[in-house]
């Protein structure tokens, strides 16, 4: 058998394999998915729940480690200048047990909870943004998650101590020519005897170029006794074959060690898949479900570092006889950094304490985490630039060598601008979470809008729907949103919980109004689609602000200011989502589609003259035409 070459898919082909790959079912409930069909449950998130003794005992020991190291043995300024994570900085993280901490303790892991775990990603990501993106990409989307989830007894005892403790590890799926569209994948993994045999590039891989252990996505052709797809492997980084060709540099993130491997008859033992052959993708998104957090509580860390920058810099600086924070014009952009961290940290909180309890279905929770999370944050870090003024566009030397405090604003503006991007991004959330949202509705009615379904199918399916709204529709009328004393005991936050519940049934009336009047093209609606995710996004987080302000009053944990914080955002939030359900339905979508057909066929092109374009020669995507390396390895394996 030989390798397939890069792969020509229709669009439904597309839609098929990423269909295949979703989790079909939902064994478990779900908040999230609940307030998208108009149903406020808030008994799935309150009363908050909280770690057990033990889990916080170990979790609080381990931050104090961590935060003293931090302190006196990380130099974010350097790994910024030189571009890299200095060897003894890795060499003491391995130490301290970094590289574990979310392995069990059975395998020399630390067996923190995701709470923990998130909570030291936000702690080391402020030190250094390079240092909490290699624990995320090792720990998160690496190795240890899909053999924690989906590893046989032998592949845990033989890859995760080493994890644990010296390891680092890489995921591989991203192409030249595959981004968020698996169906293209063109790494091959060819059944060769009890091998398979690896032939492809990868491009994109965070930690890829100092990493020991690899998961690659690759696509086993079908054949006898082999059913093919897309299939996930552990791969030793060393193994005779792989070539890491570049080291990737980007607009920030500068110490990330991100790069381009390409593999050239790479022999890989089928005692190293993980699952069964075509299950990859659904590995890599089971694997994202709480992976995903990660991210966002780096943002929450943002969030508090720049909440901090702009309280000691806003009440130093003064203009016009007064600091600037008592200018209404800067004090609002305080007043929304302040608010948004704290529900952004009600978010990851909530949702990462719900992985830890497992009793409720969290993908859709991950997925507004990750969403909201890296777009807030990307929006704080915007305005700490603005605050700061001509200072937040100067960089940390050039401050330092003139005499000021070394703040590094415009570093953290271009290290966060990559979470809008990375693990999925933003738009590509949009869909996701949007497909997850109506999943309820294809359920019921997707056979009437399939085009390949036969009439009796779509008759069938036109007594299911309605069945299905003929139950659904007349509770997204009224409820308990509307009666005064509804959640009276969250005091002044008790408005806000009511507003929740009732604009979730706007929400859901709007979305079946979008189905029935556009059906089958609904799908194609992405501005619309992305408008429903975001109102449910903004209504979640003022859930689990509420939620978070209401347990620090219980437990006597400055709950005054976490009701005055709440109050604040979901104020800010309100704003925010009667502006998206009035874009709606008043937008420029249409309009936007013909120019943007204008602008394809060359009709604008007159716009574009009068300047000089100083891009560099090249292709628009480079050849991964599979064989042989012409480079030399750049692989650097830490020390």
């Amino acid at each position: 058998m030989t390798a397939p070459s890069i792969r020509n898919v229709s669009e439904r082909e597309a839609r098929q394999v990423a269909e295949a790959a979703r989790e079909q079912d939902w064994h478990k409930p779900s908040f999230a998915k609940e307030l998208f069909l108009g149903r406020f449950r808030l008994d799935l998130i309150h009363p908050h729940p909280t770690p057990s003794v033990d889990d916080v005992r170990r979790g609080e020991k381990f931050l104090a480690t961590l935060r003293a190291f931090c302190e006196t043995q990380v130099d974010g300024a350097r790994i910024e200048r030189d571009g890299r994570i200095p060897d003894e900085t890795v060499r003491g993280l391995k130490e301290m047990g970094a590289l574990g901490m979310k392995i069990d303790p059975k395998y020399g892991g630390l067996g923190l909870t995701q709470v923990y775990y998130n909570r030291a990603l936000a702690l080391a990501g402020s030190a250094s943004p390079a240092i909490g993106a290699l624990l995320s990409a090792h720990q998160s989307i690496g190795v240890p998650q899909p053999l924690k989830l989906f590893g046989t007894q032998e592949q845990k005892e033989t890859f995760l101590p080493r994890l644990a403790r010296t390891d680092i590890s890489a995921f591989l799926l991203t192409e030249p020519d595959v981004g968020s569209d698996p169906a293209r994948l063109a790494t091959a993994a060819v059944p060769d005897g009890d091998d398979y045999v690896l032939d492809g590039v990868k491009l994109w891989t965070t930690n890829g170029v100092v990493a020991d252990l690899l998961v690659v996505m690759a696509r086993v052709p079908a054949s006898e006794g082999h059913k093919g797809g897309i299939t996930a492997f552990v791969v030793e980084a060393d193994s005779p074959g792989i070539t890491v060709e570049n080291r990737n540099a980007f607009m920030g993130l500068r110490g990330l060690e991100n790069g381009v491997t390409r593999f050239h008859q790479v022999r890989v033992p089928a005692a190293n898949r993980i699952g069964p052959e075509g299950a990859g993708l659904k590995i890599a998104l089971t694997t994202l479900n709480t992976g995903r957090l990660s991210l966002p509580a780096m943002c929450a860390g943002t969030g508090k570092w720049c909440l901090k920058i702009a309280r000691e810099w806003s009440g130093a600086r003064e203009q016009w006889g007064r600091p600037i924070a008592k200018h209404e014009a800067v004090g609002a952009k305080i007043s929304f950094i302040a608010a948004t961290t704290f529900a952004l940290e009600a978010v990851v909180d909530l949702a990462s304490q719900m992985a830890d309890e497992n009793r409720n279905d969290i993908r859709i929770e991950a997925a507004l985490a990750k969403l909201y999370g890296s777009e807030m944050g990307w929006q704080m870090a915007d305005e700490l630039v603005q605050i700061r003024g001509g200072r937040g566009f100067e960089t940390a030397d050039s401050l330092a060598a003139r005499g000021e405090r070394a703040v590094p604003t415009e570093q953290m503006l271009r290290d966060m601008r990559i979470n809008r991007i990375f693990e999925g991004s933003t738009e590509i959330m949009h869909l996701l979470i949007a497909r997850e949202a109506v999943d309820a509705h294809l359920s019921v009615a997707g056979d009437l809008i399939d085009p390949d379904k036969t009439l009796a199918d779509k008759g069938k399916a036109a007594a299911k729907a309605g069945g299905f709204y003929a139950r659904w529709l007349p509770k997204l009328v009224a409820g308990p949103g509307q009666l005064p004393n509804t959640y009276a005991e969250f005091g002044e936050l008790a408005g806000h919980l009511r507003y929740v519940e009732r604009t979730s049934r706007k929400l859901a009336r709007s979305t079946f109004y979008a189905m029935s009047r556009w059906q089958g093209k609904m799908e194609t609606k992405q501005g619309f689609l992305g408008r429903i995710v975001d109102i449910g996004a903004e209504l979640f987080a003022m859930s689990a602000a509420c939620v978070r302000a209401e347990h620090l009053r219980l437990t006597g944990n400055h709950g005054q200011e976490a009701h005055q914080l709440a109050d604040a955002f979901c104020r800010q939030a309100r704003i925010r989502v009667e502006e998206l359900f009035h874009r709606l339905w008043t937008n420029t979508d249409e309009l936007d589609r013909k120019v943007v057909s204008g602008v394809l066929g060359g009709r604008y092109t007159w716009l574009e003259e009068g300047v000089v374009d100083p891009s560099g020669d090249g292709p628009w995507i480079a050849d991964a035409t599979p064989g042989r390396t012409t480079k030399d390895n750049v692989r650097r394996p830490f020390q």
